[in-house]
């Protein structure tokens, strides 16, 4: 046993005095003055130090000092001068993290939450200050902040960052070697700190717990937390806390966390998922973001981003405002203002309909928990939903639609929105709803969709008004390409985006950089694939080049019989449609595939050719783009307050009208979701009655169908609706300029359905009918 050890013994010195012969070399071939040279040697320098510092010496510490600084100043004070040039790819995410802040700060300040004077910092474990210098690429630190205070245990890396700021001259800038537990700041103790940051200390912190009941106790109640560190966390975790701010790649498997646990153990590095969990207790969440870094390539070091705010803010929770704001534009339910609300809530309390959203919050603020994310966000266009639920994590966060198939402009002629009505719309891409807001701007708008990503892209366009000039909107909409979106959505879109949908870009911020560009993803780009792929294959891409760019209609029929001869071959026919291959990869329901064959044998087929269109001769037939992505909408979305009527529900249809005060809405497009329903299905008459509820006398359903006489058009007419055929694809006509479905209809209601027959007939309705006392939040003890 001996003579093995000193075997290996002596195996270890000749490695490490090899290391030392090669670095020696390297070292004296210095004298060549090569730059590159001195530059790879000083790297190899550096992370040699490093090396050492983390895996070779002993952490002892050297008798002067105990406790938590002699075991952080025997790990850093080796490498304190090399530590920057060792941590660039080790520490991914400080960069991302100061720009999130930064925007919000920005933001706040734009909308004068702390016009009164300049906003203080505080960055708790700063180390060498590199954070603070990194800053000053968002923000001018020597002139934005009245105070910065660099808060570290170690004497070492404190030496360095007191270096660094004398350098740079910022004389608000001030380092203090100290425990955060005790840290306070100047003045007295009033003193608010507007921004308060970790950066990969807070796993290095023993006692997590007491240091961040310790800087909210100062945390300004509009300032805001931002944290980056590593984590491991089983997604098991999560479920059910609504307030985590979304979870899309929060799960690592066991294998990671065991492995990772280990490995950061050496360097007393505490990877347990309770400090994550005791900050996303103690704040509300703004942003919750979680990566991985691949410095390891497969093997990759999970790591997260967290930006909170006070869970019960005055401007969350102060007398109900924003509770009680949100819930009404939920439920259409007139505003009771805060003045108003303890008289005439008790009058109100049988009939009161309550949304989702707010008795979310009533639970979680009864058991001293924060609200959703949702509620803590800059503006509440998005409502709280659950997102564990099988009804959204069945679309696995993937859209369908990246571009909308209906014209927008024959709903403006058929409907004739004006600005008092309320409208409830399906999201799909959002592109009709933008263009009811610039054409019409109607009150009220609710956006619908069971996928939650689709409301994820409506509501990045919606931010992307907002936020970014107009030669940026286009790149991202118009060509639906943008080399620097991942910069974009952290400095200037996440102030308006909720946290889930911020999660959702930056895990798909390659699509904007990618070939084909935004247009070629979700179920609808499959289908645009397939077809370039088809015309590749038969050397037809010249040919549809120059029938998209033609000016007149001959030109295109012209084109048109050349493409045709091979896109509608009976070969092509019998591959892709006759299996029902295209119709999987367009994203088409069975159901409503049945409908389209049906309407075929009917008609007996349709030929194109016999369509008799206007002669634009010397114009362009189709529009390049939607009508919101021109230069005129995007003026005008990008007004303050262009969205104040805009919600948008993450629900079936049912569950957000089941919410809604009776008789509000004025107009209901439901595109041809209801082709998704099999014939006969007890889904269709739901559904009807559920639109009779909350439509007015004389409101409106648009609907669009892949038949020319949809089946469930009876059922309509069954339960208070008029039925007007305002558009059918038969021989000679086309529907609108996208001429995509075979009909279009308008059912207006005329007749309200009485209260217990929607109840008997709707589960949703039935569970509403059942009364319990109002919950409000003055009778929550906070």
């Amino acid at each position: 046993m001996k003579t093995s050890l000193s075997l290996s013994s002596l195996s270890l010195l000749v490695v490490i005095l090899s290391v030392l012969l090669v670095i020696f070399a390297i070292i004296s071939l210095a004298s060549w003055k090569s730059k590159a040279l001195i530059e790879f040697v000083h790297t190899i320098k550096c992370f040699y130090k490093f090396f050492y510092a983390s895996f070779l010496k002993p952490h002892t510490g050297d008798g002067t000092v105990s406790g938590q600084q002699a075991a952080l100043e025997s790990f850093y004070k080796t490498q304190a001068d090399v530590y920057d040039a060792t941590r660039g790819s080790l520490l991914r995410g400080r960069e991302d993290m100061l720009g999130l802040v930064a925007a919000q700060i920005t933001y706040r300040a734009r909308k004068e939450a702390w016009s009164y004077r300049k906003p203080v910092w505080v960055d708790v474990g700063g180390g060498t200050g590199w954070n603070i210098e990194t800053m000053n690429a968002y923000l001018d630190v020597a002139s934005y902040f009245e105070q910065v205070y660099l808060v570290d245990l170690s004497p070492s890396l404190c030496e360095v960052a007191r270096k660094r700021f004398a350098r740079l001259g910022w004389a608000n800038v001030r380092v203090v070697c100290q425990d955060a537990r005790s840290f306070q700041l100047e003045n007295n103790r009033k003193s608010m700190a507007d921004l308060i940051t970790f950066s990969y200390s807070l796993s290095m912190i023993p006692d997590h717990c007491s240091v961040v009941d310790s800087i909210s106790s100062f945390l300004h109640p509009a300032g805001i937390i931002g944290v980056v560190d590593f984590y491991v966390q089983s997604g098991v975790q999560t479920f059910g806390r609504n307030y985590t701010g979304g979870s899309i790649e929060r799960h690592v498997n066991w294998v990671g966390r065991s492995f990772w646990r280990a490995w950061f153990d050496l360097d007393r590095i505490d990877l347990e998922s309770g400090r994550r969990d005791y900050l996303e207790y103690r704040f509300g969440t703004l942003k919750a973001i979680d990566e991985r870094n691949h410095i390891f390539g497969n093997l990759s070091i999970p790591y997260y981003i967290f930006l909170g705010v006070a869970k019960l803010s005055p401007r969350v929770v102060g007398r109900g405002q924003l509770l009680e704001r949100v819930d009404a534009a939920c439920t259409e339910s007139p505003y009771l203002s805060p003045r108003k609300h303890r008289l005439d809530i008790a009058t109100a309390a049988e009939t009161e309909i309550r949304s989702k959203a707010y008795d979310c919050a009533i639970v979680n603020l009864s058991a001293n928990l924060p609200l959703p994310s949702t509620f803590y966000q800059n503006i509440q266009w998005r409502i709280y939903y659950d997102e564990h639920l099988r009804k959204h994590t069945q679309f696995k966060n993937k859209y369908i639609y990246a571009f909308t198939w209906e014209d927008s402009r024959v709903d403006h002629r058929l409907l004739k929105i004006g600005c008092d009505d309320v409208i409830l719309c399906i999201t799909s891409a959002g592109d009709n709803l933008l263009d009811y807001l610039i054409s019409s701007n109607p009150r009220h708008i609710h956006a619908v969709d069971l996928n939650p990503n689709q409301n994820h892209l409506l509501e990045l366009k919606v931010a992307a008004f907002q936020a970014l000039p107009y030669i940026d909107f286009w790149k991202l909409f118009g060509e639906g390409k943008h080399t620097e979106f991942r910069g974009l959505l952290i400095d200037r879109l996440s102030p308006y985006m909720s946290s889930q949908a911020l999660q959702f870009w930056l895990k798909n911020a390659k699509i904007f950089s990618s070939s084909g560009g935004l247009f070629e993803t979700g179920g609808s780009g499959r289908a645009i694939k397939l077809v370039r792929w088809l015309l590749w294959l038969f050397g037809m891409e010249s040919t549809v080049r120059l029938f998209c760019d033609a000016k007149t209609l001959n030109e295109q029929r012209e084109l048109w019989s050349r493409v045709r001869r091979i896109l509608l071959s009976r070969t092509l026919h019998w591959l892709l449609i006759g299996g029902n291959f295209l119709w999987k990869t367009a994203g088409v329901p069975p159901a409503q595939c049945a409908m389209i064959v049906s309407d075929h044998l009917d008609q007996e087929g349709l030929n194109p050719l016999r369509v008799q269109l206007h002669d634009n001769s010397g114009e362009a037939i189709w529009e390049c783009h939607p009508p919101y992505v021109s230069a005129k909408g995007h003026a005008k979305l990008s007004r303050p307050g262009a969205f104040d009527g805009l919600r948008i529900h993450t629900d079936d249809i049912n569950e957000v009208i089941a919410r809604m005060v009776p008789s509000t809405l004025t107009i209901a497009v439901i595109m041809d979701s209801m082709d998704w329903f099999d014939p006969g299905a007890m889904e269709a008459s739901t559904q009807v009655r559920a639109l009779n509820y909350a439509l007015k006398i004389g409101g409106r359903v648009l609907l669009r169908s892949a038949a020319l006489k949809p089946w469930y058009v009876a059922v309509f007419q069954q339960l208070g609706f008029t039925a007007k055929r305002v558009g059918a694809r038969v021989p000679g006509t086309c529907i609108d300029r996208v001429n995509m479905y075979a009909s279009t209809w308008i059912l207006t209601k005329t007749m309200d359905l009485s209260l217990s027959t929607v109840v008997k007939s709707d589960p949703v309705q039935q569970s509403r009918s059942i009364r319990f006392p109002s919950s409000t939040l003055e009778k929550v003890e906070i």
